[in-house]
């Protein structure tokens, strides 16, 4: 993971990628396919809720990205950049 990626606030949150695990991958595991999806769908909904309110664009950025990864996960392909 380059620096740039590992500064992305949307794609890469430092937060969220300790320890060489990023936890989008780990709520996967954990969860199975249909959870999963789920779970992606309702951070999708959040975020378009809460974007005029909150964070405006970088929110909808959030949400399109879990939305890709909505659209992965519907093709059989695993967490997705």
């Amino acid at each position: 993971m380059d620096q740039q990626t590992q500064n992305d606030t949307v794609q890469h949150p430092a937060h969220y990628t300790q320890s060489g695990v990023e936890c989008i991958e780990a709520i996967e595991a954990a969860l199975g396919e249909e959870q999963f999806k789920g779970y992606l769908r309702g951070n999708i909904m959040k975020y378009l809720w809460r974007y005029p309110y909150k964070n405006g664009s970088e929110d909808l950025k959030k949400a399109h990205w879990y939305l890709h990864n909505l659209i992965a996960a519907e093709g059989g392909v695993r967490h997705a950049d």
